[in-house]
């Protein structure tokens, strides 16, 4: 499937891209290879292939939980700029109306 400069130019412009002319003929023959392979795979019998399917096994990398004892509130809020009854003092984050 060939792809027009003109498609090239909506698209820059779809993504606000300035793109030289030698970039928009060197897009244009990009993308044009990107979707005749996009066509080739298309082309494939996927339905015996559950849409779950992985390449590789998965499995979690992550360590397992462990309870362990926080940090005293005093030893935390004495890194602070600004603390107040036992918490972090920030700047308002809501409209003016909404304060």
């Amino acid at each position: 499937m060939k792809i027009t400069r003109a498609e090239v130019v909506h698209i820059a412009d779809l993504a606000r891209l300035e793109l030289a002319e030698d970039e928009i003929q060197r897009l244009q023959a990009d993308l044009s290879q990107i979707l005749e392979y996009v066509d080739q795979l298309n082309q494939l019998d996927t339905s015996e292939v559950p849409p779950t399917a992985q390449v590789v096994a998965r499995e979690d990398v992550l360590r397992e939980d462990v309870t362990r004892p926080s940090l005293p509130a005093e030893e935390v809020l004495s890194n602070a700029p600004q603390a107040e009854e036992g918490y972090f003092r920030v700047h308002a984050v809501l409209p003016k109306g909404e304060r």
